[in-house]
Order: structure tokens, then sequence, then C-alpha cells
């Protein structure tokens, strides 16, 4: 008996890790002060989570290739609780980091933030397939 206790007590530690964070993934971004937009693929890194940019549209759609291709837009981002993040959104089109904030809200991802008092709407991110 005591056996089975340990075995369903590992089973439901081990499920509970494997569970993805709803911010995991690919979001697509919204569009630049230059038209362009991109991918995003978000993970773990240590106890936060970061994201690359994977690949890169111009206005018109197409695929492109940039010197910004395989950077880190998202950094240090952390959970707060009822799908809220804090971290930092790197800019390519200004070029800045700006100390940012994400809510998650289904498959909709709204990012702003704040570079020395100067404050910015990132716009709405969409889940990417």
């Amino acid at each position: 008996m005591k056996t089975l206790k340990i075995a369903a007590a590992v089973l439901i530690a081990l499920s509970t890790s494997a569970l993805a964070d709803p911010l995991e993934g690919r979001w697509q971004t919204a569009r630049d002060d230059n038209g362009n937009s991109g991918i995003i693929q978000v993970a773990p890194c240590g106890n936060a989570f970061c994201g690359r940019l994977v690949q890169s549209f111009d206005a018109s759609g197409n695929q492109i290739s940039t010197e910004f291709d395989g950077r880190m837009i998202i950094s240090e981002m952390v959970p707060q609780g009822g799908g809220a993040y804090r971290g930092k959104v790197y800019a390519p089109d200004r070029d800045r980091t700006y100390n940012s904030r994400l809510q998650l809200s289904g498959n909709s991802l709204a990012v702003s933030g704040c570079v020395f008092g100067i404050c910015r709407d990132g716009g709405t991110w969409t889940r990417a397939n």
C-alpha cells in the first residue's frame, strides 16, 4: 500500500511539472513602425521565459531575412498570475528594450512597455501554428 501511494505521488508530480505554461509556443507579433512582423518562439529559460525571433515578414506578408532573425526579443519574463507577465521586450524597429507587461487572454497576447518613462503599446500578438 505504501509503495502504491509513493508511485501515485510521483506520477502526480511528473504530470504537473510536464504541463506547459500558456505563454510557451509561437506568437505572431503585431506590425511594427516599418510594417514588419515576426514569429517569436517562447520557451522557458531558467526561472523565466524568453522568446526568439524565428521568422520575419515584410508589410506585404512575405517572409524576409533580417539582421534580427534569431535575436532574443523576450527576456526575463516572469508570470504574475491571472495571465499577466512582466519582463523585457526588445523592439527591433526602435532598437530599444522595454520593461514590459504581457497580458495573455486565450490566443491573444497584449504587449506594452516603457523605457526611460517613454511607454509604447506593442499591440496584440496572436498565437501562431
